[in-house]
């Protein structure tokens, strides 16, 4: 298969639950329908196990990832599927006291291809009584993480990384067409942003943007945006879902890359620059004035 020929791609939109065995009959059931309508590569949303606000409740189901019950089941699916199967994030143990909120991208042999930690944490006060603190129970990842697909290259994101551009520069530097963003939005946040900023994303990097959501009123009482999202490097949503738990597929040209990036090359004018503060700096606009 070569780096230009067009694929299906599908993102699965869910509602995940307290616990992890029924979160992985919904996904399961979800991503089975994706296959069977011809997707090639099928994404999930974040924290597709387990979506647990208590700090108590959720240590007591976290299994680390060599024993964790839903990659296991994943990576037997994606093998019996035969597909590209990217989990858009598990929470796992990473020590007695600490999660990580890690994806994984799974070969269709059931090979995990890469794996990565979401770097950026969600610490917010929303104002509406809604407040995050995923710094108190995850560590942060440390590593950008991009690799190879049948069809080009991917960089892996989360969520909240969205908010923070110079990772998807650099990411679209190493050569990334697509880029995922599985999430968990909350409604408020989804409304104001979820699309401009994944749009901007998509544009400003010349990139497809895929982008799994959950979506609805938790069992956690927590309600997040859905409108799951795949985006074409010049902007445009060739897919969205609703709210409801299903999935949204398109049809994928990564020759369309190169189009975008060819009539606007910005990954080429990126220029290095020296920020200064003209008032610590009193004789800066003099010296602009002399040289203008």
């Amino acid at each position: 298969m070569t780096e230009t020929a067009p694929f299906n791609a599908a993102l699965v939109q869910m509602r995940t639950g307290l616990l992890p065995g029924p979160s992985l009959e919904q996904g399961t059931k979800l991503i089975r329908e994706a296959a069977a309508a011809g997707a090639d590569y099928v994404l999930t949303p974040e924290v597709s196990n387990m979506m647990q606000l208590n700090r108590e409740a959720l240590f007591d189901q976290l299994a680390d990832e060599d024993s964790d019950v839903s990659l296991k089941a994943y990576r037997d699916l994606a093998r019996e599927l035969k597909i590209h199967l990217h989990i858009g994030s598990l929470a796992l143990r990473a020590s007695p006291d600490r999660a990580v909120n890690r994806s994984f991208l799974i070969d269709p042999s059931g090979t995990i291809l890469a794996s990565y930690d979401k770097i950026h944490m969600f610490d917010i006060d929303l104002g509406n009584g809604e407040s995050y603190r995923e710094s108190a129970n995850y560590q942060p990842g440390e590593t950008a993480v991009i690799s190879d697909l049948p069809w080009g290259r991917i960089g892996l994101t989360i969520c909240y990384d969205v908010r923070f551009p110079a990772l998807y520069r650099a990411l679209a530097e190493a050569g990334a067409s697509f880029i995922s963003v599985p999430a968990a939005f909350t409604r408020p946040t989804g409304e104001a942003h979820w699309h401009v900023l994944l749009r901007a994303r998509a544009i400003e990097n010349g990139c497809f943007v895929f982008a799994a959501a959950q979506g609805g009123l938790h069992e956690n009482k927590r309600e997040t945006y859905g409108h799951s999202l795949i985006i074409d490097p010049w902007g445009v949503v060739l897919a969205e879902g609703g709210v409801d738990p299903g999935f949204v597929m398109a049809r994928i040209d990564p020759a369309e890359v190169g189009k975008a990036r060819g009539k606007i090359p910005s990954l080429q004018h990126g220029r290095r620059f020296t920020l200064v503060d003209a008032k610590a700096t009193p004789d800066y606009l003099h010296l602009v004035r002399e040289q203008t």
